[in-house]
C-alpha cells in the first residue's frame, strides 16, 4: 500500500510543476518581455512555440501588418502606440509606416537594418529631436516622411545618409530659424532639390514666423535678434526698425499644410474632410492621387482651384454646401476619373463647367435639389455624348410637378411636348394656306424652331434660318 501511495503522490507532484509558470501564477508572470528578451519566446508565457529568433519574428509582425503590393513589401505599423522600432522586424521591406505613434527622438543608426528602405513615414509622432545618424544605411531611401511633428532644428548631417531622397516633407514642425538651422537651410534651398522641405516655414523668431524655408534669407538666420525689413532702411536702431511681416496668402485660401494629413502609401492621398473650410486649399501637391475635402463648408468653386493636381484620380466634395461651380473650376483635371458631388446645394452646372474632365469615369450627384428647366439641360447633354461615365442621383426637386422625376425622363418630355403629328405633317398642311394659315401657325412654329425641324425651315425670316439651329452646334466634345 505504502508503495502505491508514494507513486500517486510523485505522480501529483509532477502534475502541479507546469502550473508554476503559467499566465495565472500571478506576479512571478512577465506580461511585457523587454524587445532583446523575445527572442526565446513566441508568446507571452509560452517556451515551447517561442524558442529562436523565428518565434521573434512571429511576435513582432503580428503586431503590424506587413504585406506585399506591386512587387514591394509593405510594413504598416500606424497607431500602434510605438515609441521606438523594434528589434524582431523583417529587415528586407521596401516601405515603413510609422505614422501616428508616440516617437520622441530619432537615434544613430535606428533604422539601419532597413537597408533596402525606399519610403519611411513617421509624420504625426511626438518628434522633436533627431540625431545626425539616425537615418545611417538608408541609401537607397527616396521618400521621407516628417511633417506634423515637433522638429525645432536639424543639420544638413541628417540627409547625408541618404544620397537618394526625391522627396521630403518637413512642414508642421515649430523650426526655430536661427543659426543653428543655416546648414539645412541652404540644403533645402539648392536648386536641383525642389521636393525637399515644400511648405515648412519658420515659427521662430517672431521676425521670420511664417517664412518659408525654401526662401527664407540665410544671412537673417544668424543675425539674432529681430530683423529690419529691406524698406524700413534708414539709420535707426534695432528697436526703432520695423519687424518683417510674415508674407500672407490670398486672402480666403486655406493653406493645405496647416489642416490637412498626407498618406504617401500606398499611392499620395489628402484628407482634408471635416475641418470647416471655406475654400480649397492653396499649394496642392502636383504627384495627389485622391483629395478628400467632404464635410467642410465650400460652397463657391471658382476658376483653376486644381490647376496644379495634374495626377489627381479621385475628387470628394460631397457634403459642402457647395452651390455653385464656375467654368474652369476642374480645368487641369485632365485625368481625373471620379468625382463626388453629393449631398450639396447644386440645382444646375453652368455650360462648359464638365469641358475639362475628359477621362471621368464616374460622378455622384444624389442629394442636390435639382432645378429641372432649361438650365438643367447642359448637363443631361454631356451625359449623352460621355456614354462611360456612370452617374447617379440625378432626381428633380423643383418645380413641384417633376419632383422625384429622374432628369433625364424631365428632358425628354421637354423634348417631346410639340405633338408629333404637327412637327411631321403640320408644314404640309398648312404650306399652301396663304396668309391666314401661316399667322394661324405662329405658336407651334415657334415649337418646330427650337426641335430645328426640316419642314418649318422655308417659312421663317433668311436671319432665324441661320441662328437659331446653330445655338445647338456650339458644344464641341471630343
Amino acid at each position: 500500500m505504502r508503495p502505491f501511495s508514494f507513486l500517486l503522490l510523485l505522480l501529483l507532484l509532477r502534475s502541479a510543476e507546469p502550473r508554476r509558470g503559467s499566465p495565472r501564477s500571478g506576479r512571478g508572470h512577465r506580461s511585457h518581455p523587454r524587445p532583446g528578451a523575445l527572442e526565446g519566446y513566441a508568446s507571452d508565457g509560452d517556451r515551447v512555440r517561442g524558442r529562436g529568433r523565428a518565434g521573434a519574428v512571429r511576435r513582432q509582425t503580428q503586431e503590424c501588418n506587413e504585406y506585399v503590393e506591386a512587387g514591394e513589401k509593405y510594413l504598416d505599423c500606424q497607431d500602434r502606440q510605438l515609441t521606438t522600432v523594434m528589434q524582431g522586424w523583417p529587415k528586407d521591406i521596401h516601405h515603413l509606416l510609422l505614422s501616428r505613434n508616440k516617437i520622441q527622438v530619432l537615434r544613430d543608426n535606428m533604422f539601419s537594418q532597413f537597408t533596402q528602405l525606399r519610403s519611411l513615414d513617421l509624420q504625426q509622432n511626438h518628434i522633436s529631436m533627431v540625431e545626425d545618424g539616425a537615418f545611417a544605411g538608408l541609401s537607397h531611401l527616396t521618400t521621407l516622411l516628417l511633417q506634423h511633428n515637433r522638429l525645432w532644428t536639424a543639420s544638413e548631417e541628417v540627409l547625408l545618409p541618404m544620397p537618394r531622397l526625391a522627396y521630403l516633407r518637413l512642414y508642421d514642425n515649430p523650426w526655430s530659424c536661427d543659426c543653428a538651422l543655416d546648414s539645412l537651410v541652404g540644403t533645402l534651398q539648392v536648386p536641383s532639390h525642389r521636393n525637399l522641405g515644400n511648405y515648412a516655414k519658420c515659427a521662430e523668431p517672431p521676425s521670420l514666423r511664417g517664412q518659408k524655408l525654401k526662401k527664407v534669407n540665410q544671412d537673417l538666420l544668424c543675425a539674432g535678434g529681430d530683423h529690419p525689413t529691406q524698406n524700413g532702411g534708414g539709420g535707426g536702431g534695432g528697436s526703432s526698425g520695423t519687424v518683417v511681416t510674415p508674407p500672407k496668402g490670398p486672402p480666403g485660401k486655406t493653406d493645405v499644410n496647416t489642416l490637412c494629413r498626407t498618406y504617401m502609401f500606398p499611392k499620395p492621398l489628402m484628407d482634408c474632410s471635416g475641418k470647416d473650410m471655406k475654400s480649397v486649399p492653396a499649394h496642392l501637391p502636383s504627384d495627389l492621387f485622391k483629395l478628400d475635402l467632404s464635410g467642410n463648408s465650400i460652397q463657391h468653386l471658382t476658376p483653376k482651384h486644381f490647376l496644379f493636381a495634374k495626377d489627381l484620380k479621385h475628387l470628394n466634395l460631397s457634403n459642402n454646401g457647395l452651390e455653385r461651380i464656375d467654368k474652369a473650376a476642374f480645368s487641369g483635371l485632365l485625368h481625373l476619373r471620379e468625382l463626388d458631388l453629393s449631398n450639396n446645394s447644386l440645382q444646375h452646372f453652368q455650360y462648359g463647367v464638365l469641358e475639362d474632365l475628359y477621362f471621368l469615369r464616374r460622378l455622384s450627384l444624389a442629394g442636390n435639389p435639382w432645378v429641372c428647366d432649361y438650365s438643367v439641360h447642359y448637363l443631361i447633354y454631356w451625359l449623352k455624348h460621355h456614354p462611360g461615365v456612370f452617374h447617379s442621383g440625378l432626381r428633380c426637386a423643383e418645380p413641384k410637378e417633376f419632383r422625384g422625376w429622374r432628369v433625364e425622363d424631365y428632358v425628354k418630355t421637354y423634348n417631346g411636348e410639340c405633338p408629333k403629328d404637327k412637327q411631321t405633317t403640320n408644314g404640309g398642311r398648312q404650306g399652301g394656306g396663304g396668309a391666314g394659315g401661316g399667322g394661324g401657325g405662329g405658336g407651334e412654329n415657334e415649337a418646330q424652331e427650337l426641335l430645328g425641324p426640316e419642314p418649318e425651315e422655308d417659312r421663317l425670316p433668311s436671319p432665324l434660318k441661320r441662328k437659331k439651329p446653330r445655338k445647338f452646334e456650339i458644344i464641341r466634345l471630343s
